[in-house]
């Protein structure tokens, strides 16, 4: 088994390449960018080995107004997102039963700070934040079990700040800072 060395950046899974395809063709519907600019894009897209190389292709795409919310809102089932997806500024996810997993890790965060609001009934949240970000679960209410975060010891500064708020019913919220 070859060990990675802890600063190397990290490769892609096809997960992120098809979400950044996906991301490109929604600014092109929209748009935000030229028929060349999609052609360019999506070349730089397919030929990326690392996640750098990916966020480069989906980063300077035109910027949602700073005071944007998005929700994500479920009765049941699963909320998921994973990949190369553009955080909002502010990001409110609501869910009466089931599972919520965001991961930010490989996500495109344009603002040095993101506020999500969980609004969720019975069942577990798993958030992961990139490795630099600082977690402030300070307005977070939980009713039924506590919160699993512990921060990690050593962190490189720089990084955006993820402000968890919000209530939690029956179930255990749990953030973790990603490894690469």
């Amino acid at each position: 088994m070859t060990s990675v060395p802890e600063d190397s950046p990290p490769l892609m899974g096809e997960e992120d390449r098809e979400m950044a395809v996906q991301r490109l063709q929604e600014a092109y519907t929209e748009g935000l960018i030229s028929h060349e600019e999609l052609d360019e894009r999506l070349h730089q897209v397919l030929t990326a080995e690392v996640h750098r190389e990916l966020v480069s292709a989906l980063g300077s795409l035109p910027a949602e107004h700073p005071d944007t919310t998005s929700t994500i809102a479920a009765a049941s089932g699963r909320i998921q997102r994973r990949g190369a997806w553009r955080v909002p500024r502010i990001l409110k996810v609501e869910s009466a039963y089931g599972r919520v997993r965001l991961d930010l890790s490989r996500a495109v965060i344009e603002h040095p700070v993101v506020d999500i609001e969980l609004q969720l009934g019975t069942g577990g949240a798993r958030i992961t934040v990139p490795r630099d970000a600082v977690v402030d679960v300070e307005g977070l209410r939980t009713e039924w079990k506590d919160l699993r975060y512990k921060t990690p010891r050593r962190s490189r500064p720089g990084g955006p700040t993820i402000r968890i708020s919000g209530a939690m019913g029956y179930g255990r919220l749990r953030i973790r800072h990603a490894r690469s």
